[in-house]
């Protein structure tokens, strides 16, 4: 880490120090966006709900009621419906093996997508926070400011992509969480530590909050083993020479959470479209119905929760390692597993193990989502102070995947620098 520091000081590298300065500027401009509160509206002060997870990853942007209150969330949401679709509608399925070109048709299509929920969502939340009482036109006011934060979002991040360092979505909803952490640490301090006590009270809620601060980044800790953990399946390739006689030997990396945080926003998606819909009807019994069994808060809807996502974990991994296309395309290319026949086999056995390692990233997701859950209900804490959850999968996550363009980016550098030298 340190040696990384002083070559990204170097004079040979200002350009790299250029892309990290005006990622910083962008992500700057998108923090003070979150304090911009919609012209006429005011901050909302009632429980969020499902809705929390997009308030988190939008820096406290959806509790401000700000011009960036809907964050990326719109266009993650059309990404994994786009992904969803592409297994079922045939055209969709021709442009994703069209290659970079159909990858760029696709996202095309997911932005345009995305920027349509945003102005639906949009228009929901003005009906929830405003009330029925407002005009028709304030509700189409308040929508287009919302639809035009995202969609400013959106090309924030292109240019983060572009001009910047690392991927400027994942960027700019890391920054919206990391922009929550401070509030959260001191929330927790008065929640713990009492200055008016005794001596010995004092003393007490100090060791208090050091627990608190160690058993959080012990909790990192945990999520960093398991988000760079993964199994590796040995494949060898006859048609090729190596290192022992004809044959060379590789292998396919399986992360253990190879679906990362997709399943949370998927399954809060799912729940948190009740809670809009019961905000549009406006009943009293269908409100108490949703209150009562679609709020994470109650042990119906906890269960429901943590089943959705355990569910969505299995759906995404499947989606992404497909184990019949896995066995046909290294049966295509000479290779197959030590001990395992080519074909029907090696399906079989590429699908046993991934059942086995979604198995646990599942668990872990369910796990790391439940700990903030539980967390607030055993303690008196305020709602802001939370151990685990989806933020810190992300923080973590964007972080090692920045890191990692960072240094391979100096490494390269160094190589060709050494490559000319010769």
């Amino acid at each position: 880490m340190t040696s990384l520091v002083k070559q990204l000081f170097k004079p040979t590298n200002r350009d790299l120090l250029k892309r990290i300065g005006f990622t910083t500027l962008v992500l700057a401009i998108f923090i003070i966006g979150t304090t911009i509160q919609v012209p006429g509206t005011e901050s909302i002060t009632k429980n969020l709900g499902f809705l929390e997870l997009i308030n988190s990853m939008g820096g406290g942007a959806l509790q401000n009621f700000s011009i960036f209150a809907l964050g990326v969330m719109p266009y993650i949401t059309a990404t994994i419906l786009m992904q969803l679709l592409q297994e079922i509608v045939p055209s969709l399925q021709e442009l994703s093996k069209q290659g970079y070109t159909g990858r760029q048709k696709i996202n095309r299509i997911s932005r345009y997508l995305g920027i349509l929920f945003a102005f639906i969502e949009g228009y929901a939340f003005s009906f929830m926070f405003l009330g029925k009482s407002a005009a028709p036109m304030e509700y189409l006011y308040v929508s287009l400011i919302l639809t035009a934060g995202t969609a400013l979002l959106l090309w924030l991040g292109d240019q983060i992509s572009q001009k910047g360092i690392g991927n400027g979505l994942s960027l700019i909803i890391m920054a919206g969480i990391i922009a929550t952490l401070p509030q959260m640490f001191i929330d927790a301090f008065n929640g713990l530590v009492t200055f008016s006590g005794t001596t010995q009270q004092i003393a007490f809620g100090l060791v208090q909050f050091i627990l608190f601060v160690l058993i959080y980044f012990g909790i990192i800790v945990g999520v960093i083993f398991v988000q760079e953990a993964e199994r590796k399946i040995p494949i060898q390739y006859a048609n090729k020479s190596g290192s022992f006689g004809n044959q060379a030997s590789s292998f396919v990396p399986v992360k253990i959470n190879s679906a990362n945080v997709v399943p949370v926003i998927f399954a809060s998606s799912v729940l948190a479209i009740p809670t809009i819909i019961s905000a549009l009807v406006n009943k009293e019994s269908v409100t108490l119905f949703i209150q009562k069994y679609l709020t994470y808060t109650t042990p119906v809807g906890f269960m429901i929760y943590v089943i959705l996502i355990f569910l969505f974990g299995f759906v995404y991994t499947y989606m992404i390692f497909k184990p019949e296309e896995f066995s046909k395309n290294l049966a295509e290319n000479g290779g197959y597993i030590p001990g395992i026949r080519p074909g029907e086999e090696t399906k079989n056995y590429f699908s046993k193990v991934l059942m086995r390692v979604t198995c646990i990233g599942s668990g872990f997701l369910c796990i790391i989502v439940a700990l903030p859950i539980i967390f607030s209900n055993v303690t008196s804490l305020p709602s802001s102070v939370s151990i685990g959850g989806t933020g810190l999968l992300i923080v973590v996550g964007v972080t090692l995947e920045t890191y990692k363009q960072i240094e391979g980016s100096l490494l390269s550098r160094n190589y060709k620098k050494g490559y000319h030298r010769r």
